[in-house]
């Protein structure tokens, strides 16, 4: 299992195929056995595609073009992530009306379930990125009010899904355990 947590990469390029709905729902079924507090099972997932993800796009293009007015090359270089991803899943969490604690642990769990999405994409020979900036829209209320989430779901993130267009190298260094633990 080391070896597959060292290989985990973003994938950001994907070749156009679209993803088999059975993987699609591996990967939604991989999710849900995420530790949670409590078993609450704080997670919602969005699945975005087809006809959807043409709309998502232009949501997409609104926000942007709104953030950065005068920088249209970010706005169409920013837009690439989107319409060159075959699958978006937008990930939320549920907010505990009055229990900021309970909350944040919601969060951690629904962080635990994207990453047990991402290993099994992985699995499945799929690439994933994780994105809550830019265009994965999850600081705004753009995404929010796109997919139809009530006021008690956060997103959390939104997830680029597709078949890696290229090899990716496994080289990325990554700074010892040894410099960030302290042992007491």
């Amino acid at each position: 299992m080391l070896a597959e947590l060292k290989q985990r990469r973003a994938i950001r390029q994907f070749k156009t195929r679209e993803v088999e709905r059975d993987k699609i729902e591996t990967l939604l079924e991989a999710a849900t056995y995420a530790p949670n507090d409590r078993m609450r099972e704080p997670w919602h997932f969005y699945v975005i595609q087809g006809d959807s993800l043409k709309r998502y796009e232009q949501v997409a293009l609104d926000y942007l073009q709104k953030r950065f007015p005068t920088k249209p090359h970010l706005v169409e270089s920013s837009m690439k992530a989107i319409t060159h991803t075959p699958l978006i899943i937008v990930v939320t969490s549920a907010i505990v009306d009055g229990d900021s604690g309970a909350t944040k642990d919601n969060t951690f769990a629904v962080s635990s379930a994207i990453m047990s999405m991402w290993l099994m994409a992985e699995q499945l020979g799929l690439g994933m990125v994780w994105r809550t900036r830019g265009v994965g829209l999850v600081h705004d209320t753009a995404l929010h009010t796109f997919i139809g989430a009530s006021d008690a779901e956060q997103l959390v993130g939104t997830l680029c899904i597709g078949y890696p267009a290229e090899e990716i190298e496994s080289t990325k260094k990554r700074t010892p355990f040894t410099e960030k633990t302290t042992w007491l």
